[in-house]
């Protein structure tokens, strides 16, 4: 059975390489924004699967891995910035506070049509940052793929006071942990 990561992130191939596991990658194609009422946790769910989901049709024997990550504080979203504008008033809205990054992960197994899917938080404390150094770090890091605009993987890791979570690749964008348990109740056998 062929295993599909239902995504174009570099952060979470690079992460899904560690499995030793031959896979390929596409496009999910999927719209990221929360639907009204939605909780931030559920929007990362929903789009996990639907991401999943999407490039799911396009294979008849596969595992398709979707993931989707949602930062908040409350119930206050922060997405992927995409500009530097917008990178900059996140981690000005971030200092000193605490955020929860929640990571949902969903297994797609397409010759059965099962879905499995988990969910996992991870809780982070941005430092009390100034503009200088925000401006710094958003200049050097590029930040603007990444919900919340911290690449922890990366400079980003500097930005922090405390982290807490079951799983260190959850903030990346792939929980692993997670993800060998959902593969392994696929029959995936891994080391």
């Amino acid at each position: 059975m062929k295993l599909v990561l239902a995504s174009t992130s570099t952060y979470r191939r690079l992460l899904l390489e560690r499995f030793q596991t031959p896979f390929e990658t596409a496009s999910p194609q999927v719209d990221e924004t929360p639907l009204p009422g939605e909780t931030p946790p559920a929007t990362a769910n929903r789009l996990a699967i639907e991401k999943a989901q999407a490039v799911a049709r396009n294979y008849a024997d596969a595992l398709v891995i979707g993931s989707d990550q949602v930062a908040h504080i409350g119930e206050e979203i922060f997405g992927k910035p995409g500009t530097v504008a917008r990178a900059i008033a996140q981690l000005h809205r971030m200092r000193g506070q605490a955020v929860t990054f929640h990571t949902a992960l969903a297994v797609v197994n397409t010759r059965t049509g099962q879905v499995r899917s988990e969910s996992v938080p991870t809780f982070v404390r941005f430092r009390e940052l100034g503009d200088e150094e925000i401006r710094r770090y958003v200049d050097k890091e590029r930040p603007l793929d990444c919900a919340g605009s911290a690449k922890s993987e990366g400079l980003g890791i500097t930005l922090l006071e405390s982290l807490s979570g079951d799983d260190p690749t959850a903030l990346i964008g792939l929980p692993l942990i997670a993800l060998s348990r959902l593969l392994r109740a696929e029959g995936v056998q891994l080391p």
